[in-house]
């Protein structure tokens, strides 16, 4: 017994540092545009509830896969038009089957919700600006702890995120997008941004485990980099640690990490930066409208 627990202890260290995990990217369904609705709609038909629902209701997806855990990119407003672009990157446990309902049932966890919490901010905002907001779930996210503490999954998603960026840049080249992460998402689009078009101006991290590098700084391109951390949200005990192939550094909430800082008003806990109210979730609106101006996203506090 004591044997077959130190090979089972083993075996998940050798994930954690990624010995064990193939470091090929995975590939990734195309993420397309607006005329794969049509292709999304009718596999969601022949997938049957809940999906048919979703189709029938009228949401439009640019990717929708139910194998295995799932992946679906949900499209709200109107992506054709949208001069103001923000894909939402959720984290760890995320799956298809938890997309509208929320991770353990808990809605506000859910990435459906979020990102009709932050389109729904937006038109309050400016009901005459162009925007679109995109649950991008479009990577399979780790399941738990030892999964999470490396970056294999983080890496697989940041490559097929990129597949996204770089069709939303040639089909909207004036638009401005701003990626948001939340939890381990925030690793994703941090990786992501490294050799992200320059219609990608700005990155956000709402309760991120880290980015992958040591301060925003270190990311360059010159995008604009925001930290939202909640004095109660759990992910402060997670250790800053980083080795090869295991952790992510700082956490983009800590001051040292250098990201400008958003409010946190109305934040409780590690899921609630996107709750309708919280002074993040007005700060992020202020973020995607004006492309990080200061002065713009600092009167949203």
């Amino acid at each position: 017994m004591r044997r077959r627990g130190a090979s089972r202890l083993a075996m998940a260290a050798l994930l954690g540092v990624n010995l064990v995990l193939p470091t090929r990217v995975e590939p990734v369904a195309a993420a397309g545009f607006v005329e794969a609705y049509p292709v999304t709609e009718a596999a969601m038909r022949a997938a049957g509830p809940p999906y048919a629902d979703w189709a029938a209701d009228g949401r439009r997806f640019l990717m929708f896969d139910p194998r295995g855990d799932g992946r679906a990119v949900e499209v709200l407003g109107d992506l054709a038009g949208a001069d103001r672009i923000a894909v939402l990157v959720p984290g760890v446990g995320s799956t298809l089957a938890d997309f509208d309902r929320g991770l353990g049932g808990v809605a506000r966890r859910a990435p459906a919700v979020q990102a009709g919490q932050l389109y729904q901010e937006l038109r309050a905002t400016d009901p005459a600006a162009g925007v679109a907001v995109l649950a991008w779930l479009g990577y399979d996210p780790p399941d738990g702890a030892w999964t999470a503490a490396g970056g294999v999954s983080a890496r697989r998603g940041a490559a097929g995120l990129a597949v996204l960026l770089r069709e939303l840049a040639e089909r909207r080249p004036t638009a401005t997008i701003t990626l948001v992460g939340h939890s381990y998402g925030a690793v994703v689009v941090s990786l992501a941004a490294a050799d992200a078009p320059a219609q990608v101006t700005d990155v956000v991290s709402l309760g991120g485990v880290g980015a992958g590098v040591q301060r925003a700084a270190d990311l360059g391109g010159g995008r604009r980099f925001w930290a939202a951390e909640a004095p109660t949200d759990w992910i402060r005990r997670v250790p800053p640690v980083r080795l090869p192939g295991l952790g992510f550094g700082r956490r983009p909430g800590d001051p040292a990490f250098g990201a400008r800082p958003l409010p946190v008003g109305g934040v409780a806990g590690h899921d609630s930066y996107l709750t309708t109210g919280s002074a993040t979730l007005v700060a992020l609106a202020a973020v995607v409208l004006h492309s990080g101006d200061a002065d713009r996203v600092g009167d949203a506090r």
